[in-house]
């Protein structure tokens, strides 16, 4: 029966058509180096990673194509969380393209629902089934007049899975814009700008006798709905341009969803902050502190004080990879263990592929 009941909690709360904590995979964030910085990126971006953050800051990074992987691991190695992007540049120098993907799952869970069939226990009847989060992301970015203003979109395909139980697909857009002169970077976004909807598709033969046998309701088809959020950031590097320089940034984030316990809670938007400081040498070696996850939370003895998660980084790069690695929490349990988040950056500039495709002439 306690194998049923966690099955009932997973099936039964994709049930809902519900628009608070929908697709809370997707605020995770994506790569070591913004987990280093705190998450506050939506100014900082320059990498292929920008697609996820703020896609109009997809253009601060190199003109050539470029791979950004990230793997990482939540909840004592329970929750795989996996990321990988390619940004692409067009033949104009003005306009680029980016498609990402990003996996958040579960597998090898054992499904117990045929284990006990009333009369006997029958070991072989338990199977395993995976519960998987998925996004793919195609993003563009382009100059608007000058070298100073840039806008950028993200159309976003998202599929949900629960095993055989149930599944979603949903839709949804992020549009971005960056304003750059010289060491000033002053970025904002706004996420699934049309509110993102999952449409849940339940398979109702392969629960519905526990359901039953347990007296829960059977739950019906449904839309699920996640309303919009928006980063502002502001980025400014110090001593741009020498040896060492220090890059301060910071960001403000908005939820529309409701009160949520961050910085500043509130109806019908809470706000919350990242921040974020990088130290580096060059462009070989970069370290990273950051803070994120602002909440209030209460004391023994009733009072209330506001906490935060520190984050920590570093950054190498080595002719055209680049290994960035973050010991960060961004679970929003005060239990939550840290994790430690990997990426590995590959820039595709022309002379590498003239080593890799000789007979190419250095294309693909």
């Amino acid at each position: 029966m306690r194998y049923w009941s966690a099955l009932l909690i997973l099936i039964g709360g994709a049930g809902w058509a519900q628009v608070k904590y929908s697709n809370e995979f997707l605020k995770i964030g994506v790569g070591a180096r913004a987990a280093g910085l705190g998450n506050a990126q939506v100014s900082s971006a320059e990498d292929a990673t920008a697609a996820y953050w703020n896609p109009a800051a997809l253009l601060a990074g190199p003109d050539y194509p470029q791979i950004v992987l990230m793997h990482s691991e939540y909840f004592g190695s329970v929750a795989k969380y996996d990321y990988g992007a390619l940004a692409l540049p067009f033949r104009e120098r003005d306009q680029r393209f980016a498609v990402s993907f990003i996996r958040l799952g579960i597998d090898d869970i054992p499904n117990t629902l045929r284990f006990y069939d009333g009369q006997s226990y029958d070991f072989s009847r338990i199977t395993k089934f995976s519960v998987a989060d998925m996004a793919l992301y195609l993003s563009y970015a382009r100059l608007v007049q000058d070298t100073t203003w840039q806008v950028g979109g993200s159309v976003k395909v998202v599929h949900r899975v629960l095993g055989p139980f149930a599944t979603a697909w949903g839709f949804g857009l992020d549009v971005g814009v960056l304003y750059r002169r010289g060491p000033l970077r002053i970025g904002a976004a706004l996420y699934d700008a049309t509110s993102t909807f999952n449409a849940w598709t339940f398979n109702t033969e392969t629960f519905e006798e526990a359901f039953r046998l347990t007296g829960n309701e059977i739950p019906q088809n449904s839309i699920e709905w996640t309303r919009p959020s928006f980063r502002v950031g502001v980025r400014y590097a110090l001593w741009a341009g020498r040896r060492f320089s220090v890059v301060p940034m910071a960001d403000v984030v908005g939820f529309t969803d409701g009160k949520r316990n961050v910085l500043l809670p509130g109806r019908p938007i809470s706000i919350d902050a990242a921040g974020g400081l990088e130290l580096k040498y060059r462009d070989i070696v970069a370290l990273r502190v950051g803070a994120s996850t602002f909440q209030k939370q209460q004391r023994w003895d009733g009072k209330s004080y506001l906490s935060f998660y520190p984050t920590a980084g570093i950054g190498f790069r080595i002719w055209y990879f680049g290994i960035d690695y973050a010991l960060a929490n961004f679970t929003g349990f005060s239990q939550g263990l840290y994790s430690h988040l990997i990426s590995l950056r590959v820039d595709l500039a022309p002379e590498l592929r003239r080593r890799l495709f000789p007979s190419k002439g250095g294309g693909f």
